[in-house]
This record gives C-alpha cells, sequence and structure tokens, in this order.
C-alpha cells in the first residue's frame, strides 16, 4: 500500500518560533530530523530554545516587518545551508489585535496588517530563491477568523482573510517551479498569544475616551464571557497539521487543525444576516441593545 506521506528532510525555517506553535513545531521538526531554522526576536529567546528543546536548532534573529533584519536573516540561513536551498518555510509569526473596530487605535490595525500580512510576503519573498533551489513548501499559519470574519475580532479578521488571499495567490503563482503552498487554520490553542492580545488590548483601550469605552462596555463583558468559557486546543493539534502541509506526498491545499472548525466551511455558505444572527448568539450578543 502506497504510503501518504514521504521522508522528508532538510533545512526548514519557522517564524515566531519563540513559543508556542512555533516552538513546539520547531520542536517536532527538530525530533523527525529536519534541520530548523527557528526565528525570534531576541538572542535570549534562541538560547531558550536551544537549552530547553534542542542544541542542534539554530536560532535565526527575525523581526518580520523589519526588511533590515529580513535579509540578515536570508544571509544567516545562506552561511550555513549553502546552496542546499530550503525545503520549508512556516509562516506561523503574528498577532491578535482584540476589539470593535471603532476602538481599535489605528497605529495598532496598521501593526496587525506589518504582523500578520506584510511580514509574512516579505518573509516569502526573501526567501523563495533558497525554496526553488530544492522545490520547497511554503506553510502558513492563518486562522477561521480568515474565512468568517468575528465581531469584535474585526481588524484581526481582516488581516487573516488578507493572509488566505495571498496564500491562494501564491498557490498558483508558485506551481511553475513545483512549490506547494499550504495553509493550516488553527482552532484557539493553549498558547501565550491570547494572554498577549488581552494585555494588549487592555493598554490600547486605556487610551480611549472613556465616553466611548462606555458605549461598548456591556458587549465587551459579553464577549470576554464567552471567551472565558471557550475550550482551548492542544497546540501538538496544529503542530501535526503544520508536518501534514510540510511531509505529505499531496499536501492540501488548506488544514483544519481542531475541533469544530469544519462548521466554518457551512456557516460561509449561510446568508450572511444568518450567519450574523448565529455568531452574535455564540459571543452572547443577541440581544444586546445600543447606549446612547
Amino acid at each position: 500500500m502506497a504510503t501518504t506521506t514521504q521522508a522528508r528532510s532538510g533545512a526548514v525555517l519557522i517564524t515566531g518560533a519563540a513559543g508556542g506553535i512555533g516552538a513546539a513545531t520547531a520542536h517536532r521538526l527538530d525530533a523527525s530530523g529536519f534541520q530548523v531554522f527557528a526565528g525570534v526576536r531576541r538572542s535570549s529567546d534562541g538560547e531558550k530554545l536551544q537549552r530547553d528543546i534542542s542544541a542542534r536548532i539554530t536560532p535565526v534573529l527575525l523581526d518580520i516587518t523589519d526588511p533590515v533584519s529580513v535579509a540578515q536573516a536570508v544571509e544567516t540561513v545562506t552561511r550555513v545551508i549553502g546552496n542546499a536551498g530550503l525545503v520549508g518555510l512556516v509562516n506561523n509569526a503574528g498577532i491578535i489585535v482584540e476589539g470593535p473596530v471603532e476602538l481599535v487605535p489605528i497605529e495598532e490595525v496598521r501593526k496587525q496588517f506589518e504582523v500578520n500580512v506584510i511580514g509574512h510576503i516579505a518573509v516569502t519573498q526573501a526567501f523563495l530563491p533558497l525554496l526553488r533551489k530544492t522545490r520547497g513548501r511554503i506553510i502558513n499559519v492563518g486562522a477561521p477568523t480568515g474565512l468568517v470574519s468575528i465581531p469584535y475580532l474585526g481588524v484581526l479578521s481582516a488581516s487573516k482573510a488578507a493572509l488566505e488571499s495571498v496564500t491562494d495567490a501564491l498557490r498558483s503563482e508558485l506551481r511553475p517551479w513545483g512549490i506547494s503552498v499550504s495553509i493550516v487554520e488553527p482552532a484557539a490553542t493553549q498558547t501565550e498569544i491570547f494572554q498577549k492580545s488581552a494585555a494588549a488590548a487592555q493598554q490600547a483601550r486605556e487610551q480611549v475616551p472613556g465616553e466611548l469605552m462606555q458605549l461598548y462596555a456591556p458587549a465587551l463583558a459579553a464577549v470576554a464571557k464567552a471567551s472565558a468559557s471557550q475550550s482551548l486546543e492542544n497546540p501538538d493539534v496544529v503542530v501535526a497539521a503544520i508536518v501534514q502541509a510540510l511531509t505529505s506526498r499531496r499536501p492540501k491545499t488548506r488544514y483544519f487543525a481542531g475541533r469544530g472548525l469544519r462548521m466554518i466551511a457551512v456557516l460561509r455558505l449561510l446568508p450572511d444576516r444568518t450567519r450574523d444572527g448565529l455568531l452574535l448568539r455564540a459571543l452572547g450578543l443577541a440581544n444586546a441593545q445600543p447606549i446612547s
């Protein structure tokens, strides 16, 4: 019987590898025999990866929003692998900007797109010459919010929707070189990104005039309650999808990593008003009344 996976080894770059899904992916790929380059923003994060996971991991200082940092990362990786090329690029770095669109500071909107969209494009452009050498693979880490926009996560949803479009375009554009492009859609996972996003959202709200905050106070409380009751997925489920996208003989274009995510496909088919109602009900906002 033909196997659905092929043994692959070689060099893989993972962005946002200091913790969470990125670090877990670095761990799994290193254990599987890949040469792992872990993109981190601080030297201390790279040292921690080597200490806690494996001394074989090569940390790469990489701020995906900084063109100079991206160029230096290419030099670092090339210096190690020479002409061997990359077999995989995992665009995992990301941030979450929470809150109603009206209240999100514009600088936070820009930051969301710089990290979740523009940074991924910049890294992909920079490392494509190395990926062409091996007919490598690109795995973008998206989110279900890119397929169905969630109230009070509108800015995040917009950035992930943009990443969906970029992924679709790249998949066709890079086909002549045999470069596979997949996107992984993780459920909410047990990682520190949610704590960081909540803290950042609170800091941003402190800049908003009190009277404007009061307009949304009941809705924000309801959303916080709904979020607190949400069960979080183990990161290993997401890592397994990333590894599958990297090693499968015929990788899927999209991987859903977590429970209940196939309902997203159903939600996308519903009439807009029906979908809006279901989402508002899920967030405890079905009977929300405006505050004047």
